[in-house]
């Protein structure tokens, strides 16, 4: 990893054109999923973690439009 790397990736990022929109769609679409599994699933630890993975792809996803777009 390079020093730009950690440079980037520990950084502000204000939302550019466009980013908002895109946050909103992933995080929408993905309360959708999360909807479903809490209804589908019974209460346990693999339904929070199947939750709790969702809302991590979500952070990831948004940090890749924020941090390469």
């Amino acid at each position: 990893m390079t020093q730009s790397d950690l440079d980037n990736n520990f950084m502000y990022h204000a939302p550019k054109e466009g980013q908002p929109e895109l946050y909103q769609i992933i995080r929408s679409t993905a309360k959708c999923l999360a909807e479903l599994i809490n209804e589908a699933c019974p209460e346990s630890r693999e339904k929070a973690m199947a939750i709790a993975r969702i809302e991590e792809g979500v952070m990831w996803a948004n940090s890749a439009i924020a941090r390469h777009e």
